[in-house]
């Protein structure tokens, strides 16, 4: 079979004229040079209508594999690989969470996904060739409703956050004891500040008296052999910007998903014309764009959002213990259809604080997670028409009022001038200690106590000095009124970023390109510093001696960046042992897909245990010997390639394993690229598996505010999820060069190589 001819005939046509049942006037899509499309709608209904259809003919399977994950519905597909994440999907109910926000949706809301979904129902009955995706399924599209919209939505912020780093804690605590508060993400040493602006402090470590009514809950419950993405964004204010306009740029980072999960787009009519990323499934642009009069991006905030409660059950299950009360819980069962296997039946069971989402109930014991994402109705929808017309910063941020989905920091310039930032988020009111670990749910004292209002949110207007810059790095200090967050990425990349924009030249558009490429290491310096006072013996002292001599620069053409890499993960698996913390691979609680791995959480806590030489979890070994030991492992196989190439991404199409004659056609070449999750470049590898990057940036964009030509934009691989178009990847080469191309804007400017006209059935 020839998958290519497959794969080029199943593109549907862009160009000519189409007559859709639905539409109410007509709406012209023009495709530029890159296949991204401008849509023009004389009505709001029809503009997202006509987003709707143009996501679909682009991104179809992309949209319904998204929903069908949200729905659990994705094994039907995927098979077994995907038996795990379809059942988390189906005890945290994010159908029926879906559900209950669309019809809560002001009139509005309502209106924009309805005609989003009537626009892709439209495709489905257009006439266009089924994407090669479901000729090798032999599926068949499935009809859209308005709620699917806000599924997809859902699923793609599903559970970032706080409740990997409690969960991977609580497995931890019987191993680490005391210590367990040393497991959280490397401060750098003292957290920069995004409120107060620019200030430092240092980390408040939670006493485990503090900790004690959890820890005594967690030992407890724990069974006899327990013992055994990120992103950048800044703001540069006119005064300080080489162009006397704000300029806004950044990066968003994700695992390399096929396709990627933001479209660019552009979509107009009488009410507003705005550009930027979209997610295909969702109208609107609820993360990146500009509409002219402001420009608006996120990163993760790392707000808490997520509890986890340790719950105790009576004999069978029946009951859950709450305030020396016995409370009947909620139980349903569900059935997860599996291609090539029988279904699979899943037993869900809920508390007052949710479902049960790791451990056995009938053992007395197990965990229950309430979050944002799901505990109350959600209104995230409704700031997304008005965030599109919003005309300034503060009206923007006023616009979002409501917004809970996911957290975010949410970074924006208008053409007023002004630059500013405020947490995007819903967070309730509880005590600190619901952060570091799984809380006792029987004793009522660890509840939420309403929401923190949308005005005590933390936010900035144009700080003196001129910039904003956010890198998942720390919101407020520890002593803030309101208890935000425990964890959050160290703040390698944003004083990073901060130290660059020192330079005048790079407070520009241009500039911010090479502010993306940027690959200088903060915790390599921090390796090298310790390596330079170590000595060893034969290669492995040649292996420490070149590493102490290096630049801490991950380029590409770099060898040493690579050794650097292979020595430290040979460390971090050292270290893994040492702790027997390496051994909770497996643990029950670590399970909930798509699951925490101890090499990861213990590659991220290294740099700063190994900073202050805190040995503490090292059962009696110490650093020196288990850096020689690495050295040594690491000298005795010197890698030799260069860091680009043990780095090279290998893009994976979700169905090139299940048909793998058509791996080929399905997942594009990548090219070598530099850069590690600890540099502004961010291309991240996971440490389980190795030193190939496995996420990075999937967009890269720069806003000129107010001379919005200027603007630039690339994305990992293309505007199109069909493996067949010319425009599958044909960005790819931009991205890895962290070069941008210009975001056409003025609709006179807009070159297309095709234009296509829908009218009314």
């Amino acid at each position: 079979m020839d998958y290519a001819e497959m794969a080029r005939a199943a593109v549907p046509p862009l160009d000519g004229t189409l007559r859709l049942a639905g539409l109410e006037a007509p709406v012209e899509v023009r495709r530029d040079a890159l296949g991204i499309a401008h849509i023009r709608a004389g009505s709001v209904r029809d503009a997202f209508f006509a987003q709707g259809f143009c996501h679909a003919q682009d991104r179809l399977f992309q949209m319904e594999l998204n929903l069908r994950r949200a729905l659990g519905r994705s094994a039907e597909w995927l098979g077994a690989s995907a038996f795990a994440a379809d059942a988390l999907a189906r005890r945290l109910d994010v159908a029926g969470a879906s559900r209950r926000d669309a019809a809560a949706l002001g009139a509005e809301a309502r209106a924009m996904i309805e005609a989003y979904a009537a626009g892709v129902n439209a495709f489905l009955a257009s006439g266009a060739p089924l994407a090669i995706e479901y000729q090798l399924l032999n599926a068949t599209p499935e009809p859209w409703e308005g709620w699917h919209t806000i599924a997809v939505m859902r699923r793609l912020g599903l559970l970032m956050g706080s409740v990997w780093f409690k969960l991977w804690r609580a497995a931890a605590l019987p191993v680490a004891g005391e210590a367990v508060t040393s497991l959280r993400y490397d401060d750098g040493g003292a957290d920069l500040l995004l409120l107060p602006h620019g200030a430092e402090t240092e980390r408040w470590r939670a006493a485990l008296s503090d900790l004690a009514p959890a820890v005594a809950a967690l030992m407890e419950a724990a069974a006899p052999d327990a013992t055994g993405g990120g992103s950048n964004n800044w703001a540069v204010s006119a005064a300080r910007s080489t162009t006397g306009r704000p300029v806004l740029a950044g990066d968003p980072h994700r695992v390399f998903e096929l396709p990627n999960m933001y479209a660019q787009g552009h979509l107009a009519c009488p009410e507003f014309d705005v550009i930027g990323l979209t997610v295909p499934g969702v109208p609107g642009f609820p993360h990146f764009a500009q509409n002219g009069r402001v420009a608006w991006c996120v990163t993760h905030g790392f707000a808490d959002i997520h509890d986890v409660y340790v719950e105790r059950f009576d004999a069978g299950a029946r009951h859950a213990l709450f305030q020396e009360q016995w409370e009947p819980v909620r139980r349903r069962s569900e059935t997860i259809a599996i291609r090539g296997e029988a279904p699979r039946a899943v037993e869900v069971i809920e508390t007052r604080h949710g479902p049960v989402i790791a451990g056995d109930p009938a053992r007395g014991h197990a965990l229950t997670l309430k979050s944002v994402q799901f505990a109350e109705t959600d209104l995230s929808f409704d700031c997304l028409p008005r965030m599109l017309r919003a005309e300034s910063v503060p009206t923007l941020f006023e616009a979002t009022r409501g917004w809970g989905l996911i957290d975010h920091n949410l970074v924006a310039a208008d053409t007023r001038h002004g630059i500013g930032w405020l947490l995007r988020a819903r967070v309730p009111r509880r005590g600190r200690e619901n952060g570091w670990l799984p809380v006792p749910g029987w004793s009522g004292q660890h509840e939420w106590q309403g929401w923190i209002a949308h005005e005590a949110m933390p936010v900035l207007h144009d700080p003196e000095g001129g910039l904003i810059v956010t890198a998942n790095n720390r919101i407020v200090a520890e002593d803030h009124p309101d208890y935000l967050l425990t964890d959050c990425h160290p703040p390698y990349r944003a004083r990073r970023v901060l130290a660059l924009l020192e330079q005048a030249a790079l407070r520009s558009p241009e500039g911010a390109a090479t502010i993306h490429a940027d690959v200088q290491s903060q915790p390599a310096r921090d390796f090298i510093a310790r390596l330079a006072a170590l000595r060893c013996e034969g290669a492995a002292e040649a292996l420490r001696a070149e590493l102490a001599g290096w630049d801490a620069r991950m380029e590409a053409g770099s060898v040493t960046a690579a050794r650097y890499i292979a020595f430290r993960l040979a460390l971090t698996r050292r270290f893994a042992t040492a702790s027997g913390l390496g051994a909770l691979a497996g643990h029950p609680w670590l399970a909930p897909a798509p699951g925490v791995a101890p090499l990861t959480q213990l590659w991220w806590a290294l740099p700063a245990l190994l900073r202050s030489d805190d040995a503490s979890l090292l059962r009696g070994a110490d650093w020196n010997t288990l850096l020689r030991e690495a050295l040594a492992e690491v000298a005795a196989d010197l890698p030799g390639q260069p860091w680009g190439e043990a780095h090279r991404p290998r893009f994976t199409h979700p169905l090139s394993a299940l048909f793998p004659a058509a791996a080929p056609v399905l997942d594009p070449p990548a090219e070598a690229i530099g850069g590690d999750g600890d540099t502004v470049f961010a291309n991240g590898l996971i440490a389980p598996l190795g030193a190939r990057a496995q996420y990075g940036a999937l967009s890269r964009y720069a806003f000129d505010v107010g001379a919005w030509e200027n603007s630039r934009w690339s994305v990992f691989l293309g505007a199109s999820g069909h493996p067949g178009s010319p425009h599958y990847a044909d960005q790819h080469t931009t991205w890895a060069n962290a070069q941008m191309t210009p975001m056409r804007y003025a609709w006179e400017g807009i070159a297309a190589t095709q234009i296509q006209l829908l009218q009314p059935a």
